[in-house]
C-alpha cells in the first residue's frame, strides 16, 4: 500500500468512527421499566409513602403497570432508632404501636376485587446493620425470657455477623416479612369482629390503637377510620405479616385483591430467620426490595383462608449441610399451664402431664430443648442461644396423626458455627 492509499483509508475510517454515534457501556443499555417507591424521612410518621395500619380508605401513593419492576426502599420492623452499639436497655423504649413500618400502598392497574395478585420477588439489597432483639412480653417463650436483650447485626449478601452471638456466621437469606394487599370494607368489618370477639375471650388479640397510627388523617387519634383501621401484627387472609422464610427470591407469592388496584404494600424485611421466629423478631432490617406483579383474573377465590405461594429449586439452598435436632412432644408437669392456654378453662388442663394433639406445646418442648443443648454444648448463654434459635432454627411439624403425642422438631444447621 503507498502511502496516498493509506492516507485514504486512515481518513475513510476516521468519517465513519465520527458518523457512528458513541457507542454505551451496558449499564446504559435499560430493558425494563421500573417504579421506584422510596422511602423518604426519619421515620415512618415523616413519609408520605408509608403506614403502619391497614384500611381501604389508606390513598395509594403510587401506580404501576402489571410486569413493571416495582422497587420498595422499606424500614426496620420497629421504625426504631436501634444501632450498632444499642444495649438491652434500649430495647425497652422501642414503641410497638409503630410496628410495622410498610412501603406503599401501591395500585396495580386493571387489578380488581375478586382478583389474585402473583408477586413475584426478583431482589433484595439488605441494608449494612440489622438487629434481632428479646422484647419483654413478647415471644413465643416470653415466660421464659422476661429481659431485653439485643443482638446487633453486620449484614452484606453473604452472611451477618454480631459481637452479641460470637462464632456465629448466619447465611443470607432474605425475604419480605410483611407483604400484603389492603382489605376492603367487609374484610375490615369482620376481621376487627371475630379478633373482639376473641379478645372478649381472654385471647390475645390486638384492637385498633390509633396511638403513632399512620397515616395520621384516616387511622390516628382525630383519623376518620381510627375505630376500624388493622394492626399489622397479625397475619391475616390478605397475607401481611405472615414471616414465611420460604418466600426467598425467585418464588411467586399469590394474595387476593379486596379493593380494585389490590394497594400493594411491603415492609419488615428479614435478612435470615428460622421456621418460627420465636424469639420475636428475625434478623430484622431495612432494605431495598424489587417485585414483579401479574393479575390472575378470579383466582381471589381459590384463597379463602390465606396466601398461596410456588416455587422451585431455590428452597434447597435453605436446608443445612449438617445438622442437630431435638423433638418435642405435648407433656408438661402436673399443675403446670402454658402461656397459650391461660386463657381458656384450665380446670382440666392443669392436672395433667400430657395434653392431646397439642402442636404447639410439642414446638414448644422441641425450641427448649434446643435452647438447653445450645448452652451446653456451644457455650452461649439462654438469651443467645434463644436469638440463634430465632435466627437459624427451623421447626418442623413430624406428625399430625399419632394421637395424642404430635411432634415437632427443632432442627440447628451446624455450618452456622464454621470457623473461616
Amino acid at each position: 500500500m503507498n502511502n496516498r492509499s493509506g492516507f485514504v483509508l486512515a481518513s475513510s475510517l476516521l468519517c465513519w468512527a465520527i458518523a457512528l454515534p458513541a457507542l454505551a457501556d451496558t449499564s446504559s443499555v435499560k430493558t425494563q421499566s421500573t417504579v421506584v417507591v422510596k422511602k423518604k424521612g426519619t421515620y415512618c410518621a415523616d413519609d408520605p409513602n408509608c403506614m403502619n395500619r391497614y384500611h381501604p380508605e389508606i390513598k395509594a401513593v403510587m401506580k404501576a403497570k402489571p410486569g413493571q419492576m416495582l422497587r420498595f426502599e422499606t424500614r426496620d420492623a420497629l421504625d426504631s432508632d436501634l444501632n450498632i452499639k444499642s444495649q438491652p436497655k434500649d430495647v425497652l423504649g422501642v414503641d410497638l404501636n409503630r410496628v410495622h413500618p410498610l412501603t406503599g400502598p401501591v395500585h396495580i392497574e386493571g387489578a380488581k376485587r375478586g382478583d389474585a395478585l402473583a408477586i413475584t420477588l426478583i431482589d433484595i439489597e439488605p441494608d449494612e446493620y440489622g438487629y434481632t432483639t428479646v422484647v419483654p412480653g413478647f415471644g413465643f417463650l416470653r415466660d421464659k425470657f422476661p429481659n431485653p436483650f439485643i443482638a446487633n447485626w453486620k449484614l452484606n449478601r453473604m452472611e451477618a455477623v454480631s459481637d452479641q452471638i460470637p462464632g456465629v456466621r448466619v447465611p443470607f437469606n432474605g425475604f419480605m416479612g410483611t407483604v400484603g394487599t389492603m382489605p376492603g370494607p367487609q374484610e375490615v368489618k369482620d376481621w376487627v369482629k371475630r379478633e373482639t370477639e376473641l379478645g372478649a375471650a381472654g385471647g390475645i388479640a390486638l384492637p385498633p390503637e390509633p396511638k403513632a397510627a399512620i397515616p395520621a388523617a384516616v387511622c390516628g387519634a382525630n383519623g376518620s377510620h381510627k375505630a376500624e383501621c388493622l394492626r399489622s401484627i397479625p397475619p391475616r387472609e390478605n397475607g401481611g405479616n405472615m414471616d414465611i422464610k420460604q418466600m426467598v427470591v425467585g418464588t411467586t407469592l399469590f394474595l387476593p385483591c379486596y379493593i380494585d388496584g389490590c394497594g400493594l404494600f411491603v415492609g419488615d424485611v428479614h435478612y435470615a430467620q428460622g421456621d418460627g421466629e420465636v424469639a420475636g423478631t428475625a434478623i430484622e432490617m431495612g432494605a431495598k426490595v424489587t417485585v414483579r406483579t401479574q393479575i390472575r383474573k378470579g383466582m381471589a377465590a381459590m384463597m379463602k383462608n390465606g396466601p398461596h405461594f410456588e416455587g422451585g429449586s431455590q428452597l434447597k439452598k435453605l436446608e443445612p449441610d449438617r445438622f442437630y435436632a431435638t423433638v418435642g412432644y405435648p407433656l408438661k408437669k402436673a399443675g403446670e399451664i402454658p402461656p397459650y392456654m391461660t386463657y381458656l378453662d384450665n380446670k382440666k388442663i392443669a392436672p395433667l402431664t400430657n395434653l392431646s394433639e397439642d402442636l404447639t406445646l410439642a414446638a414448644r418442648n422441641a425450641l427448649i430443648e434446643m435452647i438447653d443443648w445450645l448452652v451446653a454444648n456451644k457455650g452461649l448463654t439462654p438469651e443467645q442461644a434463644y436469638v440463634v434459635t430465632s435466627v437459624a432454627v427451623d421447626l418442623r411439624i413430624g406428625n399430625l396423626v399419632d394421637l395424642p403425642n404430635y411432634a415437632v422438631s427443632a432442627i440447628l444447621p451446624l455450618e452456622i458455627f464454621d470457623k473461616k
